[in-house]
């Protein structure tokens, strides 16, 4: 009866999945996101996505063509995620300094609450960018971030807050660098030096640092201004 009984629920689950098939295909990126950032392109396996999602090895091929495709939409929807979100802070509504701390914030926030996306991101650069690099959208939903942090860098040179020998993706490997490193480099780091920097209790003072960061580095005068 166990038997009959779960057999029966399978049923259920399939036939909805046939009539939405924009949920499966949502269950199926949202698993094989994970199964990727743990394993990598390689070393995913589709079978496990499909036993996961009660799919099937056929019925992924048929929404995204191959496993690489299956790789490729991951990857766009993790920045797909981070970009709308972006958007959602109308940082033109604040000052430029509360603005860029925003942006900071917010990406480090996204960052080590959305761990498998740094993960995703570490893997793709030791494959050198093969694979986004093939990626129709990629490019241009990361621009948005570009000028959006742009928009406020320039807000803040006009009324003569910030530096002007600092552009916009300066400002972005700044944050961006801050943000991915306590995620990608926690085990090691927390072996060496015996602190763990996703230690909960620690979250709003990372978090404060780098805002704190950014807006000093935009605010102070460049070096080569400073007299010997």
């Amino acid at each position: 009866m166990a038997r009959a009984s779960e057999g029966k629920t399978l049923g259920v689950a399939a036939g909805r999945r046939s009539r939405d098939p924009e949920r499966t295909r949502n269950e199926i990126l949202e698993v094989a996101t994970e199964e990727f950032s743990q394993h990598g392109l390689h070393g995913g396996r589709v079978d496990e996505i499909a036993a996961r999602t009660r799919t099937t090895k056929r019925m992924i091929y048929y929404y995204f063509g191959s496993k690489e495709g299956l790789y490729l939409q991951v990857m766009e929807a993790a920045y797909d995620a981070i970009r709308r979100a972006e958007r959602q802070l109308d940082v033109g509504g604040l000052s430029p300094v509360d603005g860029l701390r925003r942006l900071a914030e917010f990406t480090y926030d996204h960052h080590t609450s959305n761990r498998d996306f740094v993960r995703l991101v570490s893997i793709e650069n030791i494959h050198r960018a093969e694979h986004i690099s093939k990626s129709k959208t990629i490019h241009d939903l990361n621009s948005t971030a570009i000028d959006t942090l742009d928009g406020v860098l320039r807000r803040g040179v006009a009324e003569g807050t910030f530096r002007t020998d600092v552009d916009a993706l300066d400002v972005h490997m700044l944050i961006s660098s801050y943000s991915i490193f306590p995620v990608a480099n926690r085990y090691t780091f927390r072996t060496l030096f015996g602190r763990d920097m996703l230690d909960p209790d620690r979250h709003d003072h990372y978090r404060r640092l780098v805002g704190d960061m950014v807006v000093a580095t935009m605010t102070q005068r460049p070096s080569t201004e400073w007299k010997t």
